[in-house]
């Protein structure tokens, strides 16, 4: 018998309608002969609910006491679609993260899996359950109860795939596959039938929000081909799997729009070896991720760097640089909250000349300007004016023909 992973997100269970539709997709899959494990997410909004009421409770809940909270979420979906599927005759076990053997560091809010123990997950596959796991979630090597931080429930169902060197894991969502962009931004966006494991990671780290990074980096280690589905209907969906020769025959694969970074500037900081990195130790002290940087040497000995920082992490990066800005005797600070990112993605990039031309001609004859620029092997980033953002996102998803439908790849 081949293991399938399957895992459905919050809107794919968020009620007792949709739990029993999601049975019985399970219990079809079964009747192929195939050996199904299933990583459930909370509710709907059920994470969101939790946490607005630890706020209620106190502005500084405990990251150990916050994934006693969250974990409950999982737990109460688990529970309830094994009762569904045994209501529609199948046999099925719920459990837990740290029932089914998934041991995290101890890294509370933002664990990261460090072993899987398979034995009672295979043993309940063996008395030919449906195993029902709860994601986001696992327990370090003392017991105590973990979660695995954005995208958890996704990494869970990956990890458990490659543990169990399963045919395949299918992700379950409300859209009906990767798209060239997001179909709120650009309607002219196209599913993608076939996307490598690079691609999919660069477009979400910069925005896409079908499934998490960390899952799609596991996915790619250990070649755990995914599919990304509708839970509403039985179409193919986009499969996730390793580069191939015709995938560099497509130049542009994707396009992806960030609204939710702010732009720091500091000016006239000393041009000395040593002063960027003692700048950006101090940011990463601080647990302040950066996005892009860019320093500009001038004339005056000094020099001037700007960089990004999710809008959330803005205050806590702005407290640190003022603190800098005073022992580094630089000159003032300025910050920008209304920008936009819009990138494009693609591994035949690595081998097509003039796709940077061709993106800044585009956006220039819309009158965007570019305010800063970052590059990969597959990929170019534009920070734009915020409110051209999403002009900007629909001018180059259609300059490279990323409107028209999609017939191979």
């Amino acid at each position: 018998m081949a293991v399938i992973v399957q895992k459905y997100g919050g809107t794919s269970v968020a009620n007792a309608a949709r739990i029993k539709y999601v049975a019985g997709r399970i219990l079809r899959e079964r009747k192929k002969g195939n050996d199904v494990v299933v990583v459930v997410s909370a509710m709907g909004d059920m994470t969101d609910d939790l946490i607005t009421l630890a706020e209620q409770i106190t502005k500084r809940p405990s990251d150990r006491e916050l994934d006693m909270l969250l974990s409950t979420g999982e737990q109460v979906s688990v529970a309830l679609l094994a009762m569904a599927i045994q209501e529609q005759g199948g046999k099925a076990l719920s459990f837990t993260g740290a029932q089914i053997g998934i041991v995290t560091d101890p890294s509370h809010t933002k664990a990261r899996i460090l072993d899987i123990d398979t034995t009672r997950l295979r043993q309940a596959l063996r008395e030919k359950n449906v195993v029902v796991v709860a994601g986001f979630q696992g327990k370090t090597r003392t017991g105590e109860i973990t979660t695995l931080g954005r995208g958890g429930s996704d990494l869970t169902a990956v990890a458990l795939a490659k543990a169990l060197k399963a045919r395949c894991c299918e992700i379950y969502t409300d859209v009906d596959g990767v798209y060239t962009a997001d179909p709120r931004v650009v309607p002219a966006a196209q599913k993608i039938n076939t996307i490598s494991y690079d691609e999919i990671l660069e477009m979400a780290s910069l925005g896409a929000k079908v499934m998490h990074n960390r899952s799609i980096e596991v996915g790619k280690k250990f070649n755990v081909p995914i599919y990304v589905r509708n839970s509403r209907h039985f179409k193919e969906g986009t499969l996730i799997t390793k580069e191939t020769k015709a995938m560099e025959e497509v130049t542009v694969r994707g396009v992806a729009l960030t609204e939710d970074e702010a732009k720091i500037t500091f000016f006239r900081v000393p041009d000395r070896p040593g002063i960027a990195a003692r700048l950006f130790k101090t940011l990463a002290d601080a647990k302040v991720n950066i996005d892009m940087i860019i320093q500009n040497k001038t004339e005056t000995n000094t020099t001037d760097i700007s960089f990004t920082v999710y809008k959330n992490e803005l205050q806590k990066a702005l407290d640190v640089v003022r603190r800098a800005a005073k022992e580094l005797k630089a000159g003032h600070i300025d910050c920008d909250e209304n920008i936009a990112k819009v990138s494009i993605v693609g591994v035949g990039m690595r081998s097509h000349s003039g796709i940077a031309s061709k993106m800044f001609g585009a956006l220039a004859r819309k009158k965007i300007n570019i305010d800063m620029i970052s590059t990969s092997e597959i990929k170019i980033s534009c920070v734009v004016d915020g409110k051209k953002g999403r002009l900007a996102a629909q001018t180059i998803h259609k300059e490279f023909g990323l409107d028209k439908k999609i017939t191979r790849e």
